[in-house]
């Protein structure tokens, strides 16, 4: 985010977005516990700042473009209604994460000349390569940094959600799981790998280079 610091309207809205991606995917998760009938009958906790915000993914938000919140890890999620159900819950956060980002990005399309979808990559988008009014700008924004947040929470490695995903879809997680389990969760490694991408190569980090192709698809169908 740091990198758009020369448009402080895009910079704006990507501080926004990457706290509305937090809200969400907390929030996301949450409900989708509750509707599986994997909650624990209290009421619906809301968004925490406190609770919810990694500082680790933070820092990646804001030197990388991109990060992520507070890992949520297998034991806290029960599985004794079935692995689908347990799984469903990691996936809720960085699906609505990635809807919301699309609708938004579908909006701006309809809204303003979408010609730069043709060859924009979220990356120049979270580095703040919009020349455009300021309206574009905020849309933009808010549509890549909440699509970014999603695709990045689906990556299968900790901390983010996609660990939980593939935890859960396997049927009897092997010994090369315990151990990325053991290496990158309990350790940390995981977060350190994710900050490493985020910072190096300082031109371009690594972690955007990912991104871009996870993410220009999704930005493509609008062009």
């Amino acid at each position: 985010m740091l990198f758009a610091l020369g448009e402080p309207v895009a910079f704006v809205a990507l501080v926004v977005a990457f706290l509305l991606g937090l809200a969400l995917r907390a929030v996301a998760m949450r409900f989708t516990a509750r509707i599986v009938g994997l909650g624990d009958g209290r009421p619906l906790v809301r968004f925490s700042p406190r609770h919810d915000i990694d500082p680790f993914g933070a820092v990646s938000a804001a030197i990388g473009g991109v990060g992520w919140g507070r890992q949520v890890t297998i034991d806290e999620v029960p599985n004794w209604r079935g692995r689908g159900r347990a799984a469903a819950v990691f996936a809720a956060g960085p699906v609505a994460c990635i809807l919301a980002g699309e609708l938004i990005i579908a909006a701006f399309a309809f809204v303003y000349p979408a010609e730069i979808l043709n060859f924009a990559t979220p990356g120049m988008i979270l580095r703040g390569f919009q020349p455009m009014a300021a309206g574009g700008q905020v849309m933009l924004s808010l549509g890549v940094g909440l699509l970014t947040f999603g695709l990045l929470a689906l990556i299968p490695i900790p901390p983010l959600d996609g660990f939980g995903i593939l935890w859960f879809a396997l049927r009897k997680p092997g010994p090369s799981m315990a151990w990325l389990r053991l290496w990158f969760e309990d350790k940390n490694v995981g977060a350190l790998v994710l900050l490493v991408c985020a910072f190096f190569p300082t031109g371009y980090p690594l972690l955007l280079t990912i991104i871009d192709f996870l993410g220009a698809l999704f930005l493509r169908i609008w062009a």
